[in-house]
Order: structure tokens, then sequence, then C-alpha cells
């Protein structure tokens, strides 16, 4: 598989091809299900992009919606044949796996983080206190692994032909908690500060004198892609099972959030003004006997 080509990616433009066939030919999702005598959510999932489309799939629903030119039904196998590959991240089993696909497409990530570094911006060693620390039950291979996949990930940002254009706004708390240590924070800050000089990376903290704010209620992830078929996802991280909001009126909900947030939070040059101050913090305590 070529290394520009993402799985998921493909997934989700054919399954957006396949509905838009679908419209055309008249036919609801039910109707469809019932003619290949499969559920009407597999459909959902097949058009979503939250299911593998296999050859055959294509060719049943082509039939079924008219579809006679050689060079669009070839063209959507190929889509399949690619779709069907595995992206780097199925190697390591990551739970994580179906986002980490979506922020490998993605143009831009606006993000608001409670209570950690945002996971792209993290050093190795804060990385790995917040892995052994926050699902305490992992073994060491395991989170060395998750380790792995974590730095792996941040090459999005890296990436010098398309890096990904990043937005975060900060709670303080994120620079107040003392994960791993004061030399482990000390550096944490230090590479969050540097990496916000970058062209495609804005931080901005939300100060504890900002009172109540609008990312209350918690941290979410909003994920723009450059393909105009692959809808806008809202990313709602929980322990146990994440959610992915694609409604426009969700994503609509969630961008108002985000902009409110900006507005008051500190610009991006007092943030890291605010951030090298939190910085020398740190290097106090570990100065300290």
């Amino acid at each position: 598989m070529a290394a520009n080509i993402n799985p998921t990616v493909r997934r989700r433009r054919l399954g957006a091809e396949l509905r838009q066939l679908r419209l055309a030919s008249g036919l609801t999702s039910t109707e469809v299900a019932e003619r290949l005598m499969v559920s009407q959510p597999k459909i959902s999932h097949l058009e979503n992009g939250r299911r593998t489309i296999s050859p055959r799939d294509v060719r049943d629903l082509c039939g079924i919606y008219g579809v006679t030119d050689p060079q669009v039904i070839d063209s959507l196998l190929q889509m399949a044949r690619e779709a069907g590959q595995q992206g780097w991240w199925h190697t390591y089993g990551d739970p994580q796996s179906v986002y980490i696909a979506l922020e490998t497409d993605a143009t831009s990530l606006h993000t608001y983080e409670s209570a950690a570094i945002p996971a792209l911006l993290q050093t190795p060693a804060y990385s790995s206190a917040v892995i052994g620390k926050t699902i305490p039950e992992l073994t060491a291979k395991e989170t060395g692994t998750r380790l792995k996949v974590r730095l792996r990930r941040q090459h999005r940002i890296y990436d010098p032909a398309r890096p990904l254009r990043l937005w975060v706004v900060l709670d303080e708390s994120a620079l107040r908690r003392v994960v791993g240590g004061p030399d482990v924070m000390r550096e944490q800050l230090e590479h969050l500060n540097a990496l916000s000089a970058e062209p495609h990376i804005t931080v901005q903290v939300l100060p504890y004198t900002a009172g109540a704010h609008p990312g209350l209620s918690g941290q979410f992830s909003i994920l723009r892609f450059v393909d105009s078929s692959a809808a806008t996802v809202v990313y709602l991280e929980r322990f146990t099972s994440d959610l992915y909001l694609e409604k426009p009126s969700d994503v609509q909900h969630y961008s108002v959030l985000h902009d409110h947030l900006q507005a008051q939070a500190l610009s991006p040059d007092s943030s890291r003004d605010f951030i090298t101050d939190v910085t020398k913090t740190y290097i106090t305590a570990a100065n300290r006997p």
C-alpha cells in the first residue's frame, strides 16, 4: 500500500460515494438493506465509513443502484481494495485506532484540554507518566507499546508535506498538575512553548481567572479534512467508549464552544509568557533540597 493512502479515509470516501449513488437511485437505506438481505445499520455503517466495504459489497450495490459505467465501478472497487488494507497503527492493536486513522488524515485539529497536555505535544517522559498512571493495570510491555504509538502519532505535526494545523486551548490546570515530577514538567512546558512558536501550531492558555467557561463539561476535539466528502468529526474521549459526532448540528455546537474558549483564553503570545512563568516554578521545585 502506498505510504500516502489512509485506509480509513478511503473507506469514508467510498462510503460517501455509495451514499450519493443510493440517493441518486431514489432508494432508502432500508430498501437497500432489504434487497441485500442485511440489516439497515450495516448500510449506514458502510456509508459513514465505520465498516470495511468489500469489493463484493461494491459490486452488489452498483447493481442495485444501476451503475453500469466500467470506469466508475473500477474506481469504486479500487477504493474498496485500498480500504481493506491496514494502517500502521493496526500493528500495535491500539484501542484508539479509529481516532488515530482520522487524526492521520485530518488537515486541522481544534482541541480543548482541561487535564493534561495534548498527546501530540507531549514529551516521551510526560507521555510515559500519563499512560502509566491513567491506566494503572497496564503491563510494562503494554505501556511501552502505547508510548510508541503516541510518539508515532506526533509525526503528523512534523510532516513537511502537509503538517497538521493544530489549535489548542489548554486549561491552566493542565500546566499545574505535576505529572512525573518537576523535571518532567519543566521539560514538557519548555517543549510546549517551543512547539507553539511553529506557524501551524497555536496554543492558548485558559487561566483560572477566566472563571466559568464552556469547556467545564470536558475535553473535545474537532477534526476537519481537505476532502469535501469527508464530514467534520467531533471526538469526545472517554475511558471505555469514545464518541464520534458528525451531525452538522453537533459539529456547529462544538465549533461555537471552541470559538468562545479561544475568545476567553490568553492570546498566543501571552500564553507563552504564562507557560514560561509556570515553568520557572518547576525549575525552583527541582532545585529545592
